[in-house]
């Protein structure tokens, strides 16, 4: 007993983690369908013990599923989300194609869960994204301590939030360079490989990137649109796992004892916070966890109310196919969707 689920994109790296998630976490699924390009059908992917093969997107009937999780990136979300949401399921989208759409809620369900009362709008649910949701996770329990009114966030993202062929270059210069072969960049502008490349995106006019200008616009539509936010975002040579170097400004004094508390006792936030080896979180430590980890928590003394932090997450569990499961379990929890069966799950 359960939901018919159709997770699309099921081929990618984010597709391939939400078939884990959900079988991880036991959501409740009647019966499992794997949609991808019509390039990728029959292609196999791994459900639970079993495989499953690719079935085409342009044939496939989404009137005959409960629940679709969309990870195919922007373009195939705009031109099938809504279609899908009209056949009667409720679309979890993973890119950012939806993301600024007042009709669609934008979701972490540690931070906003009450904003799932706006999904059947559209039935279309937006993923945030990636270092967004591991920044949201983090600042949600110290904003409700104390208000914060100002971040500075420099972000540090692995080579898998451009997708496998994101990890391939890094892997293929990697090679090339101790080889002495061709270590040109094909994905990224520039080499990635023993570099790092302050550039995700593309620019605009007033010289951000619009992935930068995702993290302001997301945090105020999630959390509070009065937070003054500035963001530099930078690809570094990781395979798995984004890294934030944080710097918060307070309405009121807080300590960084007090913010370990706060942090401690907030869901989906790990603290790992001494000043001694292993004291302190990394990519690789992060890679393959749920939690987002919150490292080096101390004061500035430069500014007034100030904190500087260190906060990773893996980028394609908590940063994208987590995330979307935990929306689809607070779909569960919260009635909006319900299986033929009647069966409810229960959150793991």
């Amino acid at each position: 007993m359960g939901y018919r689920v159709a997770v699309v994109g099921a081929t990618g790296n984010v597709g391939r983690e939400m078939l884990n998630i959900l079988e991880e976490l036991d959501f409740p699924v009647e019966k499992m369908h794997a949609v991808a390009s019509r390039k990728s059908k029959g292609v196999e992917v791994s459900w639970g013990d079993k495989t499953i093969k690719c079935e085409d997107i342009e044939l496939f009937d989404f009137s005959t599923v409960d629940l679709v999780l969309m990870s195919a990136g922007s373009d195939a979300s705009r031109l099938w989300s809504e279609k899908i949401g009209k056949a009667g399921p409720i679309v979890i989208d993973n890119s950012s194609a939806f993301r600024m759409d007042p009709d669609v809620p934008l979701i972490v369900p540690e931070v906003n869960p009450d904003a799932i009362k706006l999904a059947t709008k559209k039935n279309i649910i937006a993923n945030p994204n990636c270092s967004t949701i591991q920044l949201m996770v983090a600042l949600k329990p110290l904003h409700d301590a104390a208000t914060v009114r100002r971040a500075v966030v420099s972000t540090y993202q692995s080579v898998s939030g451009a997708g496998k062929a994101g990890m391939d270059e890094l892997w293929n210069q990697t090679k090339a360079i101790y080889g002495l072969g061709d270590a040109r960049p094909k994905l990224f502008p520039k080499q990635i490989a023993f570099n790092v490349i302050p550039f995700i995106g593309a620019f605009q006019d007033d010289g951000y990137t619009d992935e930068e200008a995702k993290m302001w616009k997301e945090t105020h539509k999630i959390l509070d649109e009065d937070i003054k936010l500035t963001v530099t975002c930078v690809r570094v040579p990781v395979f798995v796992g984004h890294s934030e170097s944080v710097n918060l400004e307070f309405d009121r004094p807080i300590s960084p004892d007090e913010a370990r508390a706060v942090l401690r006792d907030a869901p989906g936030v790990m603290v790992i916070d001494k000043q001694e080896h292993d004291g302190y979180i990394t990519p690789v430590d992060a890679a393959g966890e749920h939690a987002v980890y919150v490292s080096r928590i101390r004061k500035d003394p430069t500014v007034e109310n100030g904190l500087s932090l260190w906060i990773v997450s893996d980028n394609l569990r908590k940063g994208a196919a987590l995330n979307a499961v935990q929306i689809a379990q607070l779909l569960d929890e919260t009635g909006i969707i319900k299986p033929a069966s009647g069966y409810r799950s229960i959150t793991v």
